[in-house]
């Protein structure tokens, strides 16, 4: 259930919304828009209809919310979510690119990455500490000594860290060193994890399960959100299908149905859905222009004999010539692409 109130409300009017909503036993979700202002309420909704919230004059009206997923609703927000990443917002128009290596493979083959793609204009650096793989005897990561390299990376470059948790024992380790939290898509729905990141405060980057539903993953994200953490991005990956031409293959219509259903961010990681380097830009390009707030995208100085994922990695210069033409695409549609760090310090 949601609560409408009047454009321009006071503090005091608010307030007195607020302590209604609490007295009755629910949790209030304050949203504010330029104009208008939404309360949600969490809680039996059976006890809000009791009472007529109509007759507070700050009250405009009073909406129930059918859909399961109640905090991840695009009506429970006054207007679109912008989470911050480094000195930027993503949701916030522009598209962010977040690049960067599959896992971490070492500090200097970290740093000449992380320097290529801020210089292409790259808005974050993606780096994988710690791997989730299907074989028990393929490269699992450098754990903890990663999350260091990670941390000298972003010293060096000025680019926020985006890098995957994969266990609750580990989530104040990486907070601790990351600025946004990775949930992948095995663990989409690992609950506990889910509730633990939530719990972090940091921004979390929740992708899509391989065989997950749009409403399974916004269900989800209610789970992070539920524990008080607004700062949710959603990540459209690729499902498994019967094709076997592809690794997965890529919902480029749920860049659109998530965009009108909810108020996060949506990013699309062309990478895993492709699983080949040839195939990468095309999938990009097409996520840019379906109007996805940002991009994952996995880059190697040397795919070639990289650790883990070479085959859809794209080499350097490659990276950079899809930035060019993402920015041509963007343009042409009225949008543009983040600064990077570098360009915010030339400004």
């Amino acid at each position: 259930m949601i609560i409408v109130l009047r454009p321009h409300v006071t503090e005091e009017e608010l307030a007195q919304v607020v302590e209604q909503v609490r007295q009755l036993g629910l949790t209030p979700h304050i949203s504010r828009g330029v104009t208008r202002t939404i309360v949600g309420c969490i809680g039996d909704e059976d006890r809000l209809r009791e009472v007529p919230m109509l007759a507070f004059p700050a009250v405009e009206t009073v909406v129930p919310i059918e859909k399961p997923y109640k905090l991840a609703a695009r009506e429970f927000a006054a207007g679109d979510t912008q989470v911050s990443l480094g000195q930027g917002a993503v949701g916030d128009g522009a598209v962010h690119v977040i690049a960067g290596p599959c896992s971490v493979e070492g500090e200097a083959m970290l740093l000449q990455t992380a320097e290529a793609v801020r210089a292409a204009g790259a808005a974050a650096l993606r780096g994988g500490a710690f791997k989730p793989r299907t074989s028990p005897y393929a490269f699992h990561g450098l754990g903890s000594e990663a999350l260091d390299m990670l941390v000298v990376a972003r010293a060096a470059t000025g680019l926020p860290i985006v890098t995957e948790v994969l266990d609750t024992r580990h989530v104040a380790l990486v907070a601790e060193k990351a600025d946004c939290l990775q949930v992948g898509a095995r663990n989409m729905q690992n609950f506990a994890l889910l509730t633990e990141v939530g719990e972090s405060g940091k921004p979390v980057l929740l992708k899509r399960g391989l065989s997950a539903t749009l409403e399974d993953l916004l269900l989800a994200a209610e789970y992070v959100l539920a524990r008080g953490n607004p700062h949710v991005m959603l990540c459209e990956r690729g499902i498994r299908t019967f094709e076997r031409a592809l690794r997965n293959t890529l919902d480029i219509g749920a860049v659109p149905y998530l965009k009108r259903e909810t108020h996060l961010p949506v990013l699309v990681d062309p990478s895993h859905a492709a699983g080949r380097r040839d195939l990468v830009p095309a999938l990009a390009l097409a996520a840019v222009a379906a109007g996805a707030d940002g991009l994952l995208i996995e880059v190697h100085p040397d795919p070639d004999h990289a650790r883990s994922d070479g085959d859809q990695s794209l080499r350097l210069d490659g990276f950079a010539d899809l930035m060019e033409r993402m920015r041509d695409v963007a343009s042409a549609l009225g949008r543009q692409l983040a600064e990077s760090p570098a360009q915010l310090l030339r400004r």
